[in-house]
């Protein structure tokens, strides 16, 4: 089957949306990177090699290293097709990963991440800011080929500032480079630090951006379905327009970054000792910035599988988050080959872990079902085969009734 160069036709009211949300997590994108691999080749199974995530998906978000993989995944080549295949995602990790949180093996190491913690953010940032601005170039947030979400959180503003297509149309002065936007979101609170640029609007009007990791304020699945929910009906004449009740219409994957082991969570009466720098930092994570991300995506697992359930859409939402993990695998930043590698591994061994949902009452994600999140992930494959087709059907149809009319 021949893909079409031309971005997925948007949805309609008799289309279901499709919604892919990515979380942040830094070195630990590789983790979802190995399940978008998956899932895309399951696609081109379906319809030939040359399919790719951003033809299925009408919206994809990202918050921190989320939000580089949804700038990667359908920013266009000089072909306008997709200019990263979703194999390509760790390879990309796996190569600049150790140059962007470069690790000091030396024995003062400890005392020198210390010292860097009193005076500023971790790493300096600036391969990750040469890398994505030689990997997306020139490329603007409307030239996506398709619509994509990324929030991040203005800290001059002291509000989110949401990044996407939707808002474009209505805000010209966000239609800022992808590389801007992906540096901002990723700028993690004591890692990498805050960042600045400009944008105008076709006035020439200037608007300044002063941003850090949108985890900070807002996070993915939520904000993408909000969004394209306020589109539609902002769009659509009224009898199209979308009611809460019709939330069963979305088809959403959401893919976690991975946490830590229960066990190796941190506790009350460690925290109590904790003054400014024990928040900032504690071996190999950072818990300020552990709380804030997991906080929000737990409970933005909690609303959206709960609003599914009260649906009877409940198939409709698959959330794959791993929270096994142990040791350097639950860091964001340890970046050498060795770790890279095994969380790879951690991200082929989810594949085969049963579908689960977070216990609020223990924090836990347990089994829903015997499927496993492979074929989960093949019948979502065949789930977005079949309504691409039934667009392309409904888009020649219409087309072919239009021009009869002429």
């Amino acid at each position: 089957m021949q893909i079409p160069t031309s971005p997925p036709q948007p949805p309609t009211h008799r289309n279901q949306i499709t919604v892919l949300s990515v979380d942040g997590g830094g070195i630990r994108g590789i983790i979802p990177g190995t399940i978008l691999a998956f899932l895309e080749s399951e696609l081109q199974k379906l319809d030939g090699a040359e399919a790719r995530l951003a033809d299925y998906f009408d919206v994809i978000s990202g918050t921190s290293t989320g939000g580089l993989v949804t700038a990667m995944l359908p920013a266009p080549n000089e072909r306008n097709r997709p200019l990263f295949a979703a194999k390509d995602i760790n390879n990309f990790y796996l190569e600049n990963c150790p140059k962007i949180f470069p690790q000091d093996g030396s024995p003062f190491a400890s005392a020198a991440n210390l010292v860097k913690t009193l005076t500023g953010p971790k790493y300096d940032g600036k391969f990750l800011h040469s890398i994505v601005k030689e990997k997306l170039g020139d490329t603007r947030l409307r030239q996506t080929l398709t619509n994509i979400v990324i929030p991040n959180f203005d800290i001059k503003r002291l509000q989110p500032t949401i990044f996407s297509n939707y808002q474009v149309k209505n805000n010209p002065s966000t239609d800022a480079l992808l590389s801007d936007i992906c540096i901002g979101t990723s700028s993690a609170p004591t890692y990498l630090p805050a960042h600045y640029f400009e944008s105008k609007d076709p006035s020439g009007k200037v608007r300044e951006f002063n941003l850090i990791d949108g985890g900070v304020g807002a996070n993915n699945p939520l904000v993408a379905i909000s969004e394209v929910s306020k589109a539609i009906n902002r769009e659509s004449p009224d009898s199209f327009r979308m009611n809460p009740m019709e939330y069963g219409r979305f088809l959403v994957l959401s893919l976690g970054t991975g946490t830590a082991k229960s066990e190796e969570k941190y506790d009350a009466d460690e925290a109590a000792k904790w003054g400014i720098f024990g928040w900032r930092t504690s071996d190999h994570s950072s818990p300020l910035v552990d709380v804030f991300t997991q906080a929000s995506g737990d409970m933005v697992d909690f609303h959206i599988s709960t609003v599914f359930q009260a649906l009877n859409s409940e198939e409709n939402y698959l959330r794959i988050q791993d929270d096994t993990l142990t040791g350097t695998l639950s860091s964001v930043d340890v970046a050498t080959k060795e770790n890279l590698e095994n969380l790879v591994k951690v991200g082929e061994k989810l594949l085969e872990k049963p579908v689960s949902r977070v216990n609020l009452a223990t924090g836990v994600f347990e089994p829903i079902n015997k499927m496993t999140n492979e074929e989960a992930l093949t019948t979502l494959a065949k789930l977005l085969s079949r309504e691409k087709q039934l667009r392309e059907v409904r888009s020649s149809f219409f087309g072919k009734a239009s021009a009869s009319k002429l």
